[in-house]
């Protein structure tokens, strides 16, 4: 293998739905959702202790529904994140969520990056799924392709196309491009 050709492997994008990089997008999106379920049963335990902990301080009114609106939002969407259904409405609301953390440890820490880190993967990842949507190997994708097979395919089409542009151009091509050149 050419050194170019290694390099191209290692820096191109994937964008075709392969089985790897769905396999890798379904189990990013299991994890997140089962470990973000624990965050809101813990508020649920102490309700009281992360209305005064955390909403009061940075001044939400109504604290005790906006600390009830988060643990259900966690608890929640958080298993919706997991199986993939619904999941672009779920992560984004777990995404307000983790903002709203991210805020607190501003507040209270400054940009203090230990403190800010794992609210901000949370962000990150859970805003990833609001843009990308559940991946292939989800109950959303079942869903849609049970409604609609034919719009799946077109989206495959239209990825395919993308692929394309990204590949290097064989030496074939090369010397078509230079003849008509």
């Amino acid at each position: 293998m050419a050194p170019s050709s290694l390099l191209m492997t290692l820096l191109k994008p994937t964008v075709t739905p392969n089985f790897w990089s769905q396999t890798a997008w379904a189990l990013l999106r299991a994890v997140l959702g089962i470990m973000m379920v624990h965050n809101g049963l813990d508020k649920f335990a102490d309700i009281e202790s992360f209305t005064h902990g955390y909403v009061e301080v940075i001044g939400l009114p109504f604290p005790i529904f906006f600390s009830y609106l988060a643990a259900l939002t966690e608890t929640v969407a958080a298993p919706l994140v997991a199986i993939g259904f619904l999941t672009r409405p779920a992560a984004f609301g777990l995404f307000g969520t983790m903002c709203v953390a991210m805020y607190h440890h501003i507040l209270v820490a400054g940009l203090n990056l230990p403190y800010l880190e794992l609210s901000a993967i949370y962000a990150a990842s859970f805003l990833f799924f609001v843009v990308n949507g559940a991946g292939l190997f989800s109950t959303d994708a079942l869903i849609a392709n049970w409604l609609d097979a034919s719009s799946l395919s077109t989206q495959a089409k239209q990825l395919m196309r993308l692929e394309k542009a990204y590949q290097a151009p064989s030496a074939e091509q090369k010397q078509a491009n230079v003849a008509n050149s």
